[in-house]
């Protein structure tokens, strides 16, 4: 076993070698008429999008992934949890995977920004973008004087990492009282993978500016009672960039209850 594990770590730490993550395919018609690949959010697992996937038709293909650090992908401890390392991931992920069309990919929150960087890497493998509640954050301001709405976020976010044990206490409160999916699960085995994401893929992004430069279409939720979703950047990106669709809902920033049937009532039209 030591030596398996000490393998491992020279392919991926030293080689570079990206990992192959875990995946789930809700359902595999045997002529699909489009292929959906679901990216969920930080803390969460590929079954966030169970509310989603139990809405669209037998015709699609249907496949979700457990970001590197979460659910049952691996969870290395040296690992830099950025979107340039998640894409990687997600990219050999979907190659082993031999798909027969370009899939529309869907993410939520750190999944969005993932997306955006798959996408960036490998543009002719992506059909579509579909990005829920994206914490699109413009770089930190070195000036003095108001802070802008992202600086105060990133402020609370460095808060929140220095008491990592208060996270684990909440986080059940947040799914009990509907403030988070299901999935979240934030435990002594986990914190380390979310601390880690939070830093390298919310806190330091590019993902604004990189959103701006891509060319695959691009369909972008978000919600008016968001807190963590800076939304004229979203309608901003909508304005200045073809091909993309900014779509407000009365919602909060986790896809369930109304999030979740608005969101699969649209990727059910995106396969007729």
């Amino acid at each position: 076993m030591l030596v398996r594990q000490q393998l491992s770590d020279f392919f991926h730490r030293y080689l570079r070698i990206p990992y192959a993550l875990h995946v789930h395919e809700f359902q595999s018609p045997k002529k699909p008429k489009a292929t959906y690949v679901f990216i969920h959010g930080i803390g969460n697992t590929l079954h966030s999008w169970d509310e989603v996937v139990a809405r669209l038709p037998k015709d699609v293909r249907l496949i979700g992934i457990d970001l590197l650090g979460f659910g049952k992908s691996p969870r290395p401890a040296w690992a830099v949890y950025s979107a340039k390392t998640q894409a990687r991931s997600v990219g050999v992920t979907l190659l082993k995977l031999r798909l027969a069309q370009q899939p529309i990919i869907v993410g939520h929150s750190l999944g969005a920004l993932v997306a955006v960087e798959v996408a960036r890497r490998y543009p002719l493998a992506v059909r579509q973008l579909v990005l829920c509640s994206p914490p699109f954050y413009a770089p930190e301001s070195i000036q003095r004087g108001i802070k802008p709405p992202e600086d105060v976020l990133r402020e609370l976010y460095r808060i929140a990492k220095k008491f990592p044990s208060q996270l684990e206490r909440m986080s059940p409160l947040a799914v009990k009282f509907g403030l988070a999916n299901k999935t979240l699960n934030i435990t002594k085995d986990t914190v380390g993978s979310y601390m880690a994401a939070l830093e390298a893929s919310i806190i330091n992004q590019t993902s604004l500016a990189d959103a701006a430069k891509l060319r695959v279409p691009m369909d972008i939720f978000y919600g008016t009672l968001d807190p963590v979703v800076i939304k004229k950047h979203i309608i901003e990106l909508a304005r200045v960039r073809e091909a993309t669709v900014a779509h407000k809902l009365n919602v909060g920033h986790e896809v369930i209850g109304n999030y979740a049937r608005s969101l699969s009532d649209f990727l059910k039209t995106l396969s007729r």
